[in-house]
């Protein structure tokens, strides 16, 4: 009777505990909104099972709402398929269908899309907010860009500097390429693959103008390749009107992305500067008693540690000029302004964010002093 009585009250407090589960954890990414848009923390580029991934497309779903995702994309490849003799699928809609229904109750966009896979020059790319994978599974593959043009799809240049299809690892911009710009069939580039940034393909994407994209590309689970590394998923923070599918994809096509992986920040200058001021808060700024060293209280409330170094005309006491405000972190500079100022510009260059090759741009916080 003892027993039985302590397996019910062990069943009745898992009950209970699962009645309190929340599927946030502790890599949940945040990242402030920006003037006139909201932010929206996106992964366009995942496998499951369903083409060469490890893992059922509700997992999917499950790390994404762990990792309070806004949206994520289940790009399956259409020709590779390694596991078909195990899970035959001959519609191509499947992972969508299963991930669809699997998010049905949850906040997560699930945006439908697939992966074009083809031997260099073609590369692979991914077409996503299309209505039908099954067309695009054609043998020419400039037919299965027209049929995602057709479906009014985003498409964006997967992983270019990709060792396999570019032995210098630098993308090349083919003619193949080159004519799926002009047809515009062609909208995006990966900047940010995996553990991988190409300055290269950020290159292209301000040359071409094409949206600056940032994905996982993930295979296995996140928990393995990023979680236990102390790293978040690569993602593309999309600045949209509000959170739907229709405003995201309109977001994608003009642009407004910015693509981060940990630290690392790479947009255009009017999304990546917008987005680096409002990540970082000013707490408080007030004069140390009896001094002309003003203490600033620095917030940062976004999921990236930001690195900067002064670009003011005063310099900081009792630190150096290159600092860091740790993730969901703060930091406290002093600045010797000789004498009392009842406002300053803060001016800092963040390093480690890029808005072309090898540039980083400055931003500037009006500081209005407490008396």
């Amino acid at each position: 009777m003892k027993n039985l009585l302590l397996l019910t009250f062990t069943f009745l407090g898992l009950y209970h505990l699962q009645g309190q589960h929340t599927h946030i954890s502790e890599h949940a990414l945040t990242y402030p909104n920006i003037e006139g848009f909201q932010t929206l923390k996106t992964d366009l580029h995942i496998h499951t099972v369903f083409s060469d991934g490890y893992v059922w497309p509700t997992i999917r779903v499950q790390e994404a709402l762990r990792e309070n995702l806004d949206a994520i994309s289940l790009t399956e490849h259409l020709e590779y398929q390694p596991h078909e003799a195990d899970i035959p699928h001959p519609d191509r809609n499947r992972s969508y269908d299963l991930a669809l229904a699997e998010a049905k109750e949850h906040d997560l966009l699930i945006v439908h899309g697939s992966e074009i896979t083809r031997s260099a020059p073609m590369g692979h790319s991914n077409a996503v907010f299309i209505s039908d994978a099954n067309p695009l599974l054609q043998k020419n593959a400039e037919k299965a860009f027209s049929e995602a043009k057709k479906q009014n799809a985003f498409v964006f240049w997967n992983h270019p500097a990709w060792h396999a299809q570019s032995p210098t690892g630098n993308p090349i911009l083919s003619d193949f390429q080159k004519e799926r710009i002009k047809k515009g069939e062609l909208h995006g580039i990966e900047v940010i693959n995996t553990f991988d940034y190409a300055e290269e393909a950020l290159a292209i994407a301000l040359e071409q103008n094409l949206t600056i994209m940032g994905t996982s590309d993930i295979h296995g689970l996140i928990s393995w390749d990023y979680d236990e590394k102390g790293s978040n998923r690569p993602i593309t923070l999309v600045f949209a009107k509000e959170k739907s599918l229709e405003s995201l994809q309109e977001a994608l096509v003009e642009g407004r992305t910015v693509a981060v992986y940990n630290s690392l920040m790479i947009g255009k200058p009017e999304y990546l500067i917008p987005l680096i001021h409002s990540s970082v808060e000013i707490n408080s700024a007030q004069y140390l008693p009896n001094t002309q060293i003003l203490k600033v209280e620095l917030n940062n409330n976004s999921s990236s540690a930001l690195m900067f170094e002064n670009q003011m005309p005063y310099t900081f006491y009792s630190s150096s000029p290159v600092f860091e405000i740790p993730a969901q972190g703060s930091y406290t500079l002093f600045i010797k302004t000789l004498k009392h100022k009842e406002a300053i510009d803060l001016k800092l260059r963040a390093i480690g964010t890029y808005v072309a090759p090898k540039k980083s741009p400055d931003v500037v916080w009006k500081i209005s002093v407490e008396k």
